[in-house]
């Protein structure tokens, strides 16, 4: 729920950002750069810093070799980097609240992606917050005007909800095997590196935008990356994907909110229920059967130990 509540702030940020001149390739450069400049830096003052090197512990699991370090570069290069350039794509071509609406397929194309591949059960309660979670943001997303439909940024729109699937997918083998702290280093390093490659060969990107550009791309790097990352791998680590992808769905209330706050934009009733529906599917995805939690944790135990 918090990394959720500071990815949205994103948003509000980058119009700010664009208003002081910011091109959307120059805001995800600079963006990941930061962030993976701070997130090195957390790195090295904290107690994990030597949690890179193979046969170390974290968390109660030894690192016997480098794959997990591979894997988390690879989620920045070809998840990050991909997810980012398929969206701006896409706004390229239709309007944010279309294009929202089309990425935040998401949690469901991750939570039957999960059951298929046996990580997760699909249990009523999960069944019922993923519906609120859905009809929600449906409700929410259409109440700003998700309109227009242009077959291509469409497209580029779902390829944004496959790559950041297959993202989520990966990453929940990956936060068991490195602390949350040097695996948002890496993924932020990695898609760093993917976008100053991809600035290279098409010509670079200018930096004399207004300084209050930097400014709000520092909030961007620190508040809607650095912290929204961190929460996020943490919380996937202890609820699973499928969970964390259905309470993603509190990013675009959380948008829609500050939005009527800070930009004065007001918000209809249909957004209002959208975003109690939302609401609800954080109260439905906590039941379950009684007894599960206790059984649940006789079995994790071991494992950590192990």
């Amino acid at each position: 729920m918090l990394s959720a509540a500071l990815f949205g702030a994103m948003a509000i940020f980058g119009k700010l950002a664009y208003d002081a001149d910011v091109t959307p390739q120059e805001l995800v450069l600079v963006r990941f750069t930061i962030a993976a400049a701070l997130l090195w830096l957390l790195h090295a003052v904290s107690r994990d810093r030597r949690s890179l090197r193979p046969g170390t512990t974290i968390d109660g699991s030894a690192v016997r070799n480098w794959r997990p370090v591979v894997t988390a570069l690879g989620l920045g290069a070809f998840g990050y980097a991909l997810q980012a350039s398929l969206f701006f794509s896409a706004l390229d071509r239709v309007d944010a609240p279309m294009v929202s609406l089309v990425l935040y397929t998401y949690p469901a194309l991750v939570t039957v992606a999960a059951v298929l591949l046996g990580r997760e059960r699909l249990s009523g309660p999960r069944v019922a917050a993923l519906v609120a979670a859905s009809a929600g943001t449906l409700l929410v997303l259409v109440g700003a005007g998700a309109v227009g439909f242009e077959a291509a940024g469409v497209a580029f729109a779902f390829g944004a909800a496959l790559t950041y699937t297959v993202y989520i997918l990966v990453a929940d083998t990956t936060v068991h095997q490195l602390h949350p702290i040097p695996l948002s280093a890496l993924v932020m390093t990695g898609a760093a590196a993917a976008l100053a490659l991809r600035a290279a060969l098409t010509g670079g990107v200018r930096l004399d935008f207004e300084s209050a550009g930097w400014l709000w791309i520092a909030f961007i790097a620190v508040v809607s990356t650095v912290g929204a990352m961190l929460a996020f791998f943490a919380g996937l680590k202890l609820v699973g994907p499928s969970t964390a992808s259905i309470l993603s769905a509190f990013e675009p209330v959380t948008t829609t909110v500050l939005a009527a706050v800070t930009l004065g934009e007001l918000l209809t009733p249909v957004q209002l229920v959208g975003g109690i529906l939302v609401l609800a599917s954080v109260a439905l995805v906590q039941l379950r059967p009684r007894g599960r939690t206790a059984t649940l944790e006789v079995v994790r135990e071991p494992a950590r130990a192990a």
